[in-house]
């Protein structure tokens, strides 16, 4: 067992639901100003595959390119839904292939607001997880006001489900 990486598996899995059941609002409603700090739904997602790709690249060791965790450059939501389950997928494949002892490797940093940062490998992963979590909960509250009721996404519902497929694998 592998506690970051089903973390991992958690965080695809929640996006995959969350963002199924986005694709099917309309454009006005993933676009309408709301009043919290990335101004949209669509932004509040635009925001989490930025900082998603800012860790990727503090891991990486390579500069990321941004300068504000609210980028003015916000693709459409099909782009974006493509580009998060990317995103995913590289964070489980990074994990796989991660080698023993390697999630205590401390990583440096500049913070996108200035100063500097360390934080070992598994601290990073977990807070990618953590904060994917944070803002599906921002999108589902906006999703409550509209005809597209936001999908469960609790790591308990998730856990059921997993238990679920090893107990009918167990049976074949």
């Amino acid at each position: 067992m592998n506690p970051i990486k089903d973390l991992l598996l958690y965080k695809q899995w929640a996006n995959d639901l969350l963002f199924g059941a986005v694709s099917r609002m309309p454009e006005s409603e993933l676009t309408r100003p709301r009043p919290i700090i990335f101004g949209s739904l669509l932004r509040t997602l635009n925001h989490v595959h930025a900082m998603d790709h800012v860790w990727r690249c503090h891991l990486e060791g390579r500069p990321h390119g941004l300068t504000t965790r609210n980028p003015p450059e916000c693709p459409p939501f099909d782009e974006l839904d493509y580009r998060q389950r990317e995103m995913d997928a590289w964070y489980l494949q990074y994990a796989d292939g991660l080698a023993a002892g390697a999630l205590d490797h401390v990583v440096e940093f500049t913070f996108i607001g200035g100063g500097a940062g360390s934080m070992s490998r598994g601290e990073i992963l977990l807070h990618v997880v953590n904060h994917g979590t944070y803002h599906r909960g921002h999108v589902a509250d906006m999703m409550y006001g509209t005809e597209t009721p936001p999908p469960t996404t609790d790591l308990p519902v998730f856990l059921r489900g997993r238990a679920g497929e090893r107990l009918k694998d167990a049976s074949l």
